[in-house]
């Protein structure tokens, strides 16, 4: 996994996290679920990298 790969997915990561945050904060539940997809869609390509990174070795 490179370093770059890491920090554009955790950003994203971070990103959903705000944007569930806020939509709590706004009783905006259309916000919250963007937020956790967000989460979940970075979660996903951080475990692909991961595998990539498995059979590299």
């Amino acid at each position: 996994m490179g370093l770059d790969d890491k920090i554009e997915n955790k950003a994203e990561e971070l990103q959903g996290k705000g944007k569930e945050q806020v939509g709590r904060a706004t009783d905006d539940p259309e916000m919250q679920t963007e937020g956790r997809a967000e989460q979940d869609k970075s979660h996903l390509k951080q475990a692909g990298e991961k595998i990539k990174d498995v059979f590299k070795r």
